[in-house]
Formats: C-alpha cells, sequence, structure tokens
C-alpha cells in the first residue's frame, strides 16, 4: 500500500512540477494557448496571473516531494495528507470555475493517493 500511495504522491508532484512549467514559461506560447484554447491575446493578458497560478503548483509539488523524504514517517504522515488535501481542494476549485475536467486531471490523482495513504496507515 506504501508503495503505491508513494507512487501515487510522486505522480501528482509531477503533475504539478508540469502546471508550473505550462502556467509559468509557456503560458503565451503554442502549447499554452493550445491547452487552454486561447487566442494569443487572451494568453498575453492572462500571463501574469498564470504565472501567480504556476508558482502556487510549484509549493504544492515541493511539499508534496517534501513528503516523500520526510525521515519522521508520522510527520510524513501529516505532510502528505496536508498537501493532497491542498491538491484536491484546488482541484475542486477548478472544476467549479473554470472547467470539471480539472477535478478528474489534477484531483483524480491526488484522492487515489490520498485514498492509499490513509489505507497505508
Amino acid at each position: 500500500m506504501a508503495i503505491i500511495a508513494n507512487s501515487l504522491i510522486a505522480l501528482t508532484a509531477l503533475l504539478h512540477v508540469g502546471f508550473l512549467v505550462l502556467e509559468m514559461f509557456l503560458w503565451t506560447g503554442p502549447r499554452g494557448r493550445a491547452v487552454f484554447r486561447m487566442t494569443p491575446e487572451q494568453a498575453e493578458t492572462t500571463r501574469v496571473l498564470a504565472a501567480n497560478q504556476g508558482l502556487y503548483n510549484g509549493f504544492l509539488a515541493a511539499g508534496l516531494f517534501w513528503s516523500l523524504i520526510q525521515p519522521e514517517p508520522a510527520f510524513a504522515f501529516e505532510l502528505k495528507v496536508f498537501f493532497l488535501v491542498c491538491v484536491i481542494v484546488a482541484a475542486i476549485y477548478g472544476a467549479w470555475s473554470v472547467k470539471p475536467r480539472i477535478l478528474l486531471i489534477q484531483g483524480g490523482p491526488a484522492i487515489a493517493a490520498l485514498v492509499f495513504v490513509l489505507m497505508a496507515s
């Protein structure tokens, strides 16, 4: 159970690194515009907001990676639960405010990871 939980946490963290790159560095380029179906003008207008959002995704990834290397098991468990819940809340808000698919893409791996973290404890 713990191996599956940690693998899902790593996957969730890597996804958030990808979101960081997309939102901070690729937002106004062809890839960023295609993913979010934006015109060049829309992408440029929202560039700073997206970079800010990308930075927050980076913090989530950092916390998840921290939870994987934390040597104290009880504290590692708390970190895992805290950061996974943060990701899930962000996914729920994104699904409500932007598009429902965000819950699956961002929240799905985090929800699965949280279930396995709780089962492994």
